[in-house]
């Protein structure tokens, strides 16, 4: 078993709050990710046995959400917003530069597991693009030297 019996318990109760099981599966989804940081292929069948489902069908609803992981991430989150008032002001070329940056691609985390890089859909802050996410953090009105500065001083 890989979820371990504490989460399992918080997952029954968390069915318990729904009219059909499968209803609890974010949630589920969310205590799984919070212990291991991931939903592994291995929790994925555990999560698919508790609520009845398919493997596939639990593993689909971790690849739609882009709030779920199926591999290890790095220590920090980085994503910058690249929709398209924000890629207007530069996010892409942000991006991009990024990317060379820390060696790697949008979706990827560095080799010292240090940083996982990623793109987001909206941070809901257009006016100050071209910006990023460290965690639950902003960081707006960059240009590509602040934003390397910000992503070399996390540790």
């Amino acid at each position: 078993m890989v979820i371990s019996e504490d989460t399992r318990a918080a997952i029954e109760r968390e069915i318990g709050k729904y009219p059909q099981r499968r209803g609890a599966l974010l949630p589920a989804l969310h205590l799984v990710q919070q212990e291991h940081g991931f939903v592994s292929p291995d929790s994925m069948r555990e999560l698919a046995g508790i609520f009845e489902l398919l493997p596939v069908e639990v593993m689909e609803v971790v690849h739609f959400y882009n709030m779920f992981h199926d591999r290890p991430r790095g220590r920090h989150q980085v994503h910058v917003c690249t929709n398209l008032p924000c890629s207007l002001r530069g996010a892409r070329g942000l991006m991009r530069q990024l990317e060379s940056h820390l060696g790697i691609h949008a979706g990827e985390t560095t080799a010292d597991g240090r940083i996982s890089l990623g793109h987001e859909e909206c941070l809901g802050a257009c006016a100050y693009a071209p910006m990023l996410r460290i965690g639950e953090t902003y960081h707006e009105n960059l240009d590509a030297e602040q934003a390397k500065r910000l992503l070399d001083g996390l540790e």
